[in-house]
């Protein structure tokens, strides 16, 4: 009787949200504090003006907000939660967060947030430790209520009372903010009575199905997933995505078909594969066949949020792909007056590769953390003890972008051209995914959607001239878009006038074939005039400004 006050109406349409509104999702990760190329917090208000038209010029559809929920300590990242029923007072006040998230629904973006019910900050001032004067209100007592690596408390999902909360919550930022779903922050620690702290997961199911599981957090989360895809409460049903590293089976299926119910979840092993091969195996040891297995080894018929990287790879003791990549050269050798050195070449035109392909074959959607997009230098730190409390890598150096003079502006165009690449092939949204050749001595992945062939070329110094791909049709193709123009910072060894007939012999398994040019490290798209001729191709290829 007492959850019927929270669902009001109860029968939620367990589908897994709006079939077509949150297709095809690509998210701008972002942090308003951080938005500021100044050394400072900054405010809903210049998030509004200053990044918002930039998301839209990029092409996402919908931007992921970060620490929103009230936090004393600023460093936390937002993730040590004090008060639940608060948008951070850090950025403004909440009819500025209201203005923000309105903007953005003019502009044509949806806006989740990063919504922590995992854990709570163990304040006892101004939080909910010791609320009544136990330990236990809200939270498991003793050290079952603690989290040992997060240092916070650990909410006890069996009881009503924390149903109703936690559920409130989410209820009273969709009705009072209009935000258009969440984005669940540490699902793995929710799932398991262990945390996921020090456990490993080979994918057996006795892992996920034992006496592990924490049945009454598994519950929580249908019961969270039930009320935000209910239209009769809501209106309009919510998208959920789940943080969870383990890989729980059911996770993304409706609650209906016994499922906890999220609309995506994140590919987590994704990022964490192009930092293990960055790090540890020489280019031209790089297995295709490794690549693409990790970027489509997901749970059949559950979607998931392919990125490269996040917030997390970004984060002090990490690197970005771009800094990984070019490490100090990005302090000296981005400028365009000479030729790139060889760090810089092999850098931009791998972070191009690497998020292409992330991006056409890892998942049903997108997600990119702010700068990220142009290769922002370093890394983020928040202001703290241990730094001076300094800003400077607490900030995000938006000019870097706009400086012609420098490379930024190349990565920035073709983010812009892959996300307009997507938009216009409808590529996350396609479900005729096929990939015909991993060619491990040559270093080529070619693979087809929506459509589209795509042929990656790994191989860090050869290119290939007349190369056999592959295709479906026996028709003209286009190039439609070359990671090597050098509006990219390539080095525009293909002519992108150039047309492509196809022959009438197969290659790959496939009925017809093309011969192409591929150049090292890049990646070329080409479309079938049939294609073309119901939806003409857009310029992908921004002008480079003066």
């Amino acid at each position: 009787l007492q959850m019927i006050a929270i669902l009001d109406g109860g029968g939620g349409s367990g589908d897994g949200g709006d079939a077509g509104r949150y297709d095809g999702l690509t998210i701008y990760e972002a942090h308003v504090g951080m938005a500021s190329e100044e050394g400072k917090i900054a405010s809903y208000k210049e998030f509004t003006r200053d990044v918002l038209p930039r998301v839209k010029a990029l092409g996402y559809n919908c931007v992921q907000l970060m620490a929103i929920q009230e936090h004393a300590y600023y460093a936390s990242f937002g993730y040590h939660v004090t008060n639940f029923f608060a948008a951070s007072s850090r950025f403004g006040s909440p009819e500025d967060l209201k203005e923000l998230i309105d903007t953005a629904h003019g502009m044509g973006l949806l806006v989740i947030m990063d919504c922590v019910h995992s854990h709570a900050s163990k304040n006892v001032e101004d939080g909910l430790g010791m609320f009544d004067g136990t330990d236990y209100q809200y939270f498991h007592g003793g050290g079952k209520g603690h989290h040992s690596l997060w240092d916070s408390r650990l909410f006890n999902y069996g009881k009503i009372e924390v149903q109703r909360f936690l559920l409130s919550n989410l209820r009273w930022f969709i009705e009072e903010f209009r935000f258009d779903g969440f984005r669940f922050d540490g699902v793995t620690s929710m799932l398991y009575v262990h945390h996921g702290i020090g456990t490993g997961f080979s994918g057996g199911y006795h892992e996920y199905f034992g006496e592990s599981t924490d049945v009454d957090a598994v519950v929580y989360l249908m019961l969270a997933n039930h009320l935000l895809h209910s239209r009769e409460v809501l209106g309009e049903p919510c998208v959920t995505i789940a943080e969870d590293v383990s890989g729980m089976p059911t996770l993304g299926c409706p609650v209906a078909d016994g499922g906890v119910g999220f609309d995506y979840r994140l590919a987590m092993a994704v990022p964490d594969m192009w930092i293990k091969l960055l790090k540890e195996t020489k280019d031209d040891e790089w297995e295709m066949g490794h690549i693409v297995h990790q970027l489509t080894n997901r749970r059949f018929q559950e979607r998931a949020i392919a990125y490269a990287e996040s917030h997390d790879q970004a984060l002090v003791g990490d690197k970005t792909l771009a800094f990984r990549l070019m490490d100090a050269e990005m302090y000296t050798n981005m400028t365009i007056l000479k030729e790139p050195t060889p760090v810089v070449d092999r850098g931009i035109a791998l972070h191009k590769l690497i998020r292409m392909i992330t991006f056409a074959l890892g998942g049903e959607g997108y997600l990119s953390f702010m700068g990220n997009e142009f290769g922002h230098p370093e890394w983020i730190d928040f202001p703290r003890e241990g730094n001076g409390e300094s800003f400077h890598h607490c900030r995000r150096q938006w000019s870097l972008a706009q400086d012609t003079l420098l490379r930024y502006p190349h990565l920035n165009r073709w983010d812009m051209a892959m996300q307009a690449l997507g938009n216009w092939a409808d590529l996350l949204r396609a479900r005729d995914q096929y990939v015909s050749l991993k060619h491990e001595g040559d270093k080529v992945i070619v693979m087809e959607k929506a459509r589209l062939v795509f042929v990656f070329n790994f191989n860090p110094t050869k290119s290939f001239t007349d190369y056999r791909i592959g295709v479906p049709l026996l028709q003209k193709y286009q190039l439609v878009l070359s990671s090597d123009d050098v509006a990219f910072g390539g080095h525009s060894r293909v002519d992108m006038a150039t047309e492509f007939f196809a022959h009438e012999s197969g290659q790959h398994g496939r009925p017809h074939s093309l011969s192409v040019y591929t150049p090292t490290r890049t990646v070329l798209v080409f479309a079938p005039e049939s294609a073309l001729a119901s939806r003409p191709a857009p310029d992908l290829v921004p002008p480079i400004p003066k």
